[in-house]
């Protein structure tokens, strides 16, 4: 009984009411989640149905950009000089590979592939997705082709693609003035429109292909394609095709360069040659020895070849036409001479006695001629034409440093020429203000009496000497040098001629002052004791000219100069600057070879080779 009493009696009318009260609410909840379920839903496909349709297309549907074709480069005869090539790439897909070093073993024991190949391969690596290509090998050759071709079967991952790459035919002979293209860097494409070079990955450099980049890189095209959730495309939905670059032709003749790589080969001496046609600012000529293989750089040179190049003694990588500072030595005498006549402080027929040596008042030092027993009674003509070191110490005394300097620097002297090419030096053209900012001393005057045959402070790039020589030829009309000669559509195919441009004319008051020059440097060549009478040989048509040796290495003063004796890098740089046909010019050129000694003898005969085959072929339906 007591155990029948502690048993609870049950209440199911409570226990009802208690489940019904908790299935309301349970069925309140629902439903009050259903409501936001389906306004969620409401909001999202039909309130901002336009915004999420948008996004999903995105997720599925990628702009992926189309590298447009770059412009070639031609030289004014039509030669091309930089072209487009197909070639072809082995490219690894990493998703389909499982131990990639081993597999780049085996790949090693069919073609070529070098440490340099595999540095950037790793390199690329790390930025791409798994299945995207990456790049191990550039310019396959057929046969390199064929053999990956019969054992691909056996290489999961390894593809071949097919792309266009630059490529410079001539090589060495125009790398110092077309220069090249090579992989993009993070700081150049700050410097671009970033979206017309998403689809880029090389970048013109240096020279014409860095100036006129713009130009020759055109616009890109896009093309919309349909990707997976990884990225993958799956098909192409729509393309705009790329603009191609412009085409562009130089005002360079390329068998110049030729020419002028010939001659210094065969002496076996660094320098460099710069050609232009003085009417119009032409560049038709500019190159530098030694130089380089500018293909190295286009699809990444390695690190040790690269090293080699920029560590080399030769410099090749230095571009001397418009960059290399040397001291003009006697190619500056006739501007020189100019001086004297038109500010009046000589006249053509005053004569000077040269004993071999120029002595200051109250100094000691002899400031001597290159000839020994000197050139005794000289006017200015002789100075000129036998290189009187002399007279032009007494004429550069007379005129003072200030007066040189204001003159020389109409000639363009001390000042870039304004050439289409980056990295031009403006050299020095030294004065008394100059020395006093730059070396807070004083200006002496035996600094003046050397600046006068080219040496001291003075120094000057051959661009400079042959433009100066140009707008020397043709009395004062200076012209800016100028590399490009036309723009081309290459849809259209209709040349855009680019017009010259000039600079201000220097004016002289007599024209017999020029006259006077003029003759002096007719005579260096065709008159019996002219320093460049070497070259006059069978010569058909007359050149005007003016050799030059520039110190390198400085002597004492009881020490006598023996070339032979002199370390080559330490020996005399030889210069020669001329123009031709004398009396109607339609070339002036300067040309320097790095410690080649004598003007006449070295750097002379390159300039008449270069002259000799321009004019016969301009004057080929005149015979």
């Amino acid at each position: 009984m007591a155990q029948f009493n502690s048993l609870a009696i049950k209440d199911h009318l409570r226990d009802e009411q208690v489940f019904n009260g908790r299935l309301i609410v349970t069925a309140l909840f629902a439903v009050f989640f259903i409501i936001i379920l389906v306004t969620r839903l409401v909001y999202l496909q039909i309130i901002n149905q336009q915004h999420y349709t948008t996004l999903s297309e995105n997720n599925r549907v990628s702009i992926k950009p189309i590298q447009p074709i770059r412009g070639l480069i031609y030289d004014r005869n039509g030669v091309l000089l930089a072209e487009n090539i197909p070639g072809f790439t082995l490219t690894l897909v990493p998703e389909h590979i499982k131990d990639i070093p081993a597999l780049i073993k085996k790949l090693q024991k069919i073609i070529p592939i070098t440490t340099a190949d595999i540095k950037r391969f790793n390199k690329k690596l790390k930025r791409k997705r798994r299945f995207e290509g990456v790049p191990l090998r550039y310019r396959l050759n057929e046969e390199e082709v064929a053999r990956l071709s019969v054992k691909q079967y056996t290489l999961p991952g390894v593809e071949i693609h097919a792309e266009l790459s630059r490529h410079y035919p001539l090589g060495k002979l125009t790398a110092h003035a077309i220069g090249y293209v090579s992989s993009i860097s993070e700081k150049e494409l700050q410097k671009v429109d970033a979206s017309n070079y998403s689809g880029t990955s090389r970048i013109g450099k240096v020279g014409i292909e860095k100036k006129y980049e713009t130009l020759l890189h055109g616009e890109i095209g896009l093309q919309k394609v349909e990707t997976n959730a990884s990225g993958r495309i799956l098909r192409v939905l729509d393309r705009e095709l790329p603009v191609p670059g412009k085409n562009l032709y130089l005002n360079i003749d390329i068998r110049l360069h030729s020419i002028a790589a010939k001659a210094f080969a065969d002496i076996d001496h660094n320098g460099a040659l710069v050609a232009i046609d003085p009417n119009n600012g032409s560049v038709l000529a500019l190159t530098s020895f030694p130089s380089f293989d500018p293909d190295l750089f286009v699809n990444g040179i390695d690190t040790d070849t690269y090293s080699r190049l920029r560590k080399s003694p030769d410099q090749p990588l230095f571009n001397r036409a418009i960059q290399g500072r040397y001291p003009p030595g006697s190619t500056i005498k006739p501007f020189i001479g100019l001086a004297g006549l038109e500010m009046d402080v000589i006249k053509a027929k005053d004569k000077l006695n040269c004993p071999g040596y120029y002595l200051l008042k109250n100094d000691e030092r002899r400031y001597r001629d290159w000839k020994k027993k000197g050139h005794k009674e000289t006017d200015l003509t002789k100075a000129i034409v036998e290189s009187c070191d002399v007279y032009f110490y007494d004429l550069a005394l007379n005129l003072g440093i200030d007066k040189i300097s204001s003159f020389l620097s109409q000639f363009g002297f001390g000042k870039k020429t304004g050439l289409d090419l980056i990295g031009e030096s403006s050299a020095l053209l030294p004065s008394r203000e100059w020395k006093r900012r730059t070396r807070r001393l004083p200006w002496f005057p035996g600094e003046t009496l050397i600046t006068g045959i080219g040496q001291g402070f003075m120094l000057t790039t051959p661009l400079q000497l042959a433009t100066a020589t140009a707008t020397l030829s043709l009395n004062g009309q200076r012209q800016r040098p100028q590399m490009i000669y036309a723009v081309e559509d290459p849809e259209i195919k209709i040349l855009n001629i680019k017009p010259p441009k000039s600079f201000d004319n220097i004016i002289i008051t007599e024209q017999k002052n020029w006259d006077t020059v003029h003759q002096a440097m007719k005579d260096v060549i065709h008159s019996l004791h002219g320093t460049a009478r070497s070259i006059n040989h069978n010569l058909k048509y007359q050149i005007a000219g003016k050799t030059g040796t520039a110190q390198v290495h400085g002597i004492k003063q009881d020490e006598e100069y023996d070339e032979e004796n002199v370390r080559k890098k330490l020996r005399d740089h030889a210069l020669f600057i001329a123009y031709a046909p004398a009396d109607a010019p339609e070339i002036a050129i300067a040309v320097i070879v790095e410690n080649g000694g004598h003007g006449g003898s070295v750097a002379a005969p390159i300039a008449r080779k270069v002259i000799d085959d321009y004019l016969a072929r301009i004057h080929k339906d005149d015979t």
